[in-house]
């Protein structure tokens, strides 16, 4: 019995050595066709940006006790100014941090933040955005500006559904929220900065938190 135990005991551990391998090489592969540097942080910090900005314009509306149904009757060129700026500063805000944030998670992963599979992302990232970003302005063009918040939840969940195959997959199912959240802000009009505040700000919190706990907390 102890013989054939010792007969036994080297091939389980070969058989061991060669699924640990396959294992290695398995991650190898997936590192290298994954984007895996992005921060939960950057999420969170995005989140509170978004959440800043809608607050500031729920001020400036509520100052002037207007809403996206009033914009829609008049002609408030100042106002719809004012809230593009305010949605480009936590846009560049959000991107800044980001960005910082990925380059010292890649340093840490000991990965290159810029190479082929960062590309990818990046181009699948930004096909759908530019694209909702032109629909957009269509919108504005044609003063239909209650439908720019869902319009814009629903073009950033599919650009997030199209990049996410380069990078975690938990991404796609922001993306899928993302999707629902704009769909149903299409069908309350008069409440899209809350929708907006609720997908870009909240949503993007809670990613945030589950993607630092689950992948960068040591």
């Amino acid at each position: 019995m102890q013989l054939k135990v010792l007969l036994i005991h080297p091939k389980m551990t070969e058989e061991k050595e060669h699924l640990q391998a396959l294992s290695d090489i398995r991650s190898m592969m997936e590192r290298s066709s994954r984007f895996i540097s992005l921060s939960g942080l950057s999420g969170i910090f995005a989140g509170i940006f978004a959440l800043a900005g809608a607050y500031i314009a729920y001020l400036k509306l509520n100052s002037l006790n207007i809403n996206y149904r009033n914009l829609e009757e008049n002609s408030f060129i100042d106002v719809i100014i004012y809230l593009m700026v305010d949605a480009a500063l936590v846009l560049i805000a959000s991107l800044s941090v980001g960005i910082l944030l990925t380059i010292r998670n890649s340093k840490k992963k000991g990965v290159k933040t810029w190479d082929n599979t960062s590309k990818r992302l990046l181009i699948n990232l930004f096909i759908p955005l530019i694209t909702g970003g032109l629909f957009c302005l269509v919108l504005l063009y044609h003063g239909i500006i209650g439908l720019v918040a869902p319009a814009t939840l629903i073009f950033y969940g599919l650009a997030l559904i199209n990049a996410s195959k380069y990078t975690y997959n938990d991404i796609r199912y922001l993306g899928i929220c993302e999707i629902v959240l704009g769909l149903c802000a299409s069908l309350y009009v008069g409440f899209g900065l809350f929708f907006w505040a609720a997908g870009f700000g909240l949503l993007h919190i809670v990613y945030g938190a589950v993607m630092y706990f689950k992948y960068e907390r040591n």
